[in-house]
């Protein structure tokens, strides 16, 4: 039943330029060579297609069709979940989160089961996902509940130039100081160490952000970079990473774009992604590691005041589909991953029944 290397896709909020930018997938021979398992409604993926102006022929299938021989070629699982009807383009809803959330849990649980070694989703509203999902808070803890994972993964921020990793992500400001330790910082320069050399770097460098200006300027503007920042960037060092840091925030970007550095390691979510989305709005990459398989989306959002109108810039997404693959290729390559499809169209249809949590 496992045959040739797939990618589960998820379609994102049908509020926004998700189901456009999906159609725009399955329809570019380049972004669909015919890998793609899709997870989604049929009647959404439709409607992205009209506002794409596609006449898409794809495959629709049922849930069974995850219990046999995959069938050549790309096509769409239709999980009849997300009623266009219900779904008002350009805004936020209970329905378009509902459909999101189940969408990617359908793609999680097909990856993990081996019929696929990537996942790639168009772009969600978090505050859709609330909507459905009370407790939803990101990406990260979504993924580690649906899978049951044991590990906490890391989002990063890709383009061709540099790399972004990040040592915390979706908390508030003020709780970032107090959620950095020397533990926390290794680990994640650890993983992106892991994950970078999956990607074809060799040893890959990295420059590590300072919490404060001026790095602290020798304790005047705080003491993280000193007593916490420093002593996990040595401690990397005796692990012959090549790391350095901490070097202050407002140059760091600076130095990585001169060649110094791959990867910039920031503290908290906006101080990288301010830099990044600046030098590639249109192409840069979120990519989530960590969990045995890669997950990528377009680093932007769902962009509801364009959504409708047919002019969702593919750039981004197009570079996620072929960043998952590339890296869904060297993960397969390893060969370590367990493949059984017994009992998924179960756990999928589980999903589309159950009530939401709280």
């Amino acid at each position: 039943m496992i045959q040739n290397p797939r990618m589960a896709m998820a379609i994102g909020d049908g509020g926004g330029i998700g189901p456009e930018l999906a159609a725009r997938v399955l329809a570019d021979e380049t972004a669909n060579p015919g890998d793609l398992i899709v997870f989604g409604d049929a009647r959404l993926l439709e409607r992205g297609a009209a506002q794409a102006g596609l006449d898409l022929s794809l495959p629709v299938l049922g849930l069974d069709a995850l219990s046999g021989t995959l069938p050549d070629g790309s096509f769409l699982v239709d999980l009849a979940n997300a009623d266009p009807a219900e779904i008002a383009v350009g805004e936020a809803s209970l329905a378009g989160g509902r459909g999101a959330l189940q969408n990617f849990a359908a793609a999680l649980l097909t990856a993990k089961a081996g019929l696929a070694d990537a996942v790639f989703f168009t772009p969600f509203n978090k505050y859709a996902m609330r909507l459905a999902h009370p407790s939803y808070v990101d990406e990260i803890g979504f993924i580690k509940s649906t899978i049951n994972s044991t590990r906490s993964g890391r989002e990063f921020n890709v383009l061709d130039e540099v790399w972004n990793a990040r040592v915390t992500s979706h908390i508030p400001l003020r709780e970032v100081a107090d959620a950095l330790s020397v533990d926390r910082i290794f680990d994640s320069l650890k993983l992106t160490v892991e994950v970078m050399e999956g990607a074809g770097y060799t040893r890959p460098r990295i420059g590590v952000a300072a919490l404060n200006p001026h790095a602290g300027d020798g304790r005047n503007f705080g003491t993280e970079d000193d007593d916490i920042i420093h002593p996990a960037v040595l401690r990397a060092q005796a692990e012959q990473f090549a790391v350095e840091g901490p070097i202050p925030s407002d140059t760091v970007f600076v130095r990585a774009l001169k060649g110094e550095y791959d990867a910039v390691m920031t503290m908290y979510h906006d101080q990288g992604q301010i830099a990044m989305k600046l030098l590639g709005f249109d192409r840069g990459v979120t990519l989530i590691a960590g969990y045995g398989f890669p997950i990528v989306t377009p680093a932007h959002g769902t962009a509801y005041d364009i959504a409708g109108q047919g002019k969702a810039d593919t750039g981004a997404t197009f570079n996620a589909a072929a960043l998952g693959r590339k890296l869904a290729a060297m993960e397969r390559a390893r060969g370590d991953r367990i493949r059984s499809a017994e009992g998924l169209a179960d756990q999928i249809g589980a999903l589309l029944t159950a009530p939401q949590a709280a």
